[in-house]
């Protein structure tokens, strides 16, 4: 067994990586940036910059040398409108006709670069130019760079762009200065004007292909940082570890409880099969599974806590406090398991070995709690494994309703406020426990099956 288990160990570290590449491509590809999420559109550039400083989001997504920066507006595409080259003098947009597309005139002159701030200093940039200018015509990016020659000085460098007739791209690399505010980047056009710009992007460079979001994230969790909450303003971790005592105080009895009564319920099901007794509880089982889980909320607390007062309605001071919402969630899902587990009981009671037993004069009660629910024992326990990673996570309507500072009750928080790391640290988790119950179900099995042999 031990073989065994090291050997799925080494196969969790791959799925662990996968769940967390997944996750890692779900919250930041397709949500969207997360500085805007978080901070709002309402923001200046430079604050949206520094957010990602800090937290990775402006390097590349998963391997490469580029990526973007705000310094730059950089959702300009010149398709409406000339975006921050409006404010140039003389700068013309041109709208999209017929085969040409939306772009930018830029007449004969030095024109300063429209940046929204001084780019980080001492870092490589490039920028990503799609132009067009007229075969005679002469056109360059000047700015300020250190000279190689004269120490503690800077000179004016200058970058030419090849005229071509044809839309054409090309990449500028340059330099920032020792501080901000050193580069000074300006377009000139000295001959052959009208310098039209189709699209134009600023890049940062990175230190090395893999100083990317995804690499910063790894280092990141495994280091215990799962982010930083700025709904709450406080480490996650720190939240999690707060959180995961009032979640497991309402969750695990409510697991246990709901598991003990259930299989219990459905034993006595198999016991009485066929009878009154057995038609009976099938349909509570039903009626309790056609309950919304949202109505056994409602009414038990404006039945059991505000019109009878029997509980407290709001809160989490004390274990009192957690008995209607323990009783509540035992109840909701009740109706589900007895009919599962019934299901199962029943079908080890028409097997061969129990008609055997029978003929053998073996008691009804001997074979249904020493034969049938020890054979059942597998079934039973794939379906309590698999439901315990849940268990860290809370219940998001029962924390939500009663006011229990739980992880369900911070969930619950962080996607109204679209804290989008508190999110992703919390389906992490649960994808590693979900891979971790899997492996237990394994040794489960062996456990309670000696026919079973982990290889």
């Amino acid at each position: 067994m031990g073989r065994y288990i090291i050997r799925r160990i080494g196969q969790m570290i791959p799925i662990v990586f996968g769940v967390m590449l997944i996750t890692f491509i779900l919250f930041n590809m397709v949500g969207g940036s997360p500085a805007l999420a978080i901070l709002g559109r309402h923001v200046s550039p430079q604050a949206l910059e520094e957010f990602d400083e800090v937290r990775g989001f402006n390097k590349p997504l998963i391997f490469g040398w580029w990526s973007g920066t705000r310094a730059y507006d950089a959702e300009t595409d010149f398709e409406r409108h000339a975006g921050p080259w409006r404010a140039v003098e003389d700068v013309e947009h041109q709208e999209a006709e017929d085969r040409e597309p939306a772009h930018i005139r830029v007449p004969e002159g030095e024109h300063a670069i429209p940046l929204e701030f001084s780019p980080r200093a001492e870092t490589g940039f490039r920028w990503v130019i799609e132009y067009r200018l007229a075969p005679d015509g002469s056109a360059a990016l000047l700015y300020d760079a250190e000279s190689d020659e004269i120490d503690d000085e800077r000179v004016e460098q200058r970058e030419e762009l090849a005229p071509s007739a044809r839309w054409t791209r090309a990449r500028i690399p340059f330099e920032s200065g020792e501080t901000p505010g050193e580069l000074n980047m300006r377009l000139v056009v000295e001959e052959g004007a009208p310098l039209e710009i189709r699209a134009m992007e600023m890049q940062r460079r990175a230190n090395h292909p893999l100083d990317s979001q995804f690499t910063f994230y790894i280092f990141q969790t495994f280091k215990g940082d799962l982010g930083y909450s700025e709904s709450a303003n406080q480490p996650i971790a720190r939240m999690i570890r707060e959180g995961i005592g009032p979640s497991l105080m309402l969750t695990v009895p409510i697991f246990l409880i709901g598991l003990i009564v259930s299989i219990s319920v459905a034993l006595l099901c198999a016991f009485y099969r066929n009878t009154w007794i057995d038609r009976m509880l099938v349909v509570i089982a039903v009626a309790l599974m056609s309950i919304n889980y949202l109505v056994w909320i409602v009414v038990g607390q404006y039945l059991a806590a505000y019109r009878w007062g029997w509980f407290p309605v709001w809160g989490f001071e004390s274990w009192i406090y957690l008995i209607l919402p323990i009783s509540i969630g035992v109840l909701s899902g009740l109706g589900i398991d007895v009919r599962f587990y019934r299901t199962v009981m029943l079908d080890e009671m028409y097997k061969e070995y129990v008609r055997t037993a029978f003929a053998k004069g073996v008691g009804k009660r001997t074979v249904l709690f020493k034969h049938v629910l020890k054979n059942a024992m597998i079934t039973v326990a794939t379906n309590v494994v698999i439901a315990i990673p849940f268990l860290y996570t809370g219940s998001l309507l029962l924390e939500s309703f009663f006011g229990i500072p739980g992880l369900g009750y911070m969930a619950i928080n962080a996607i109204m406020s679209s804290d989008v790391d508190v999110i992703r640290a919390i389906v992490l988790i649960g994808a590693i426990l979900f891979v971790v119950a899997n492996l237990l179900t394994d040794i489960c099995y062996a456990l309670v099956d000696p026919r079973v042999q982990l290889k």
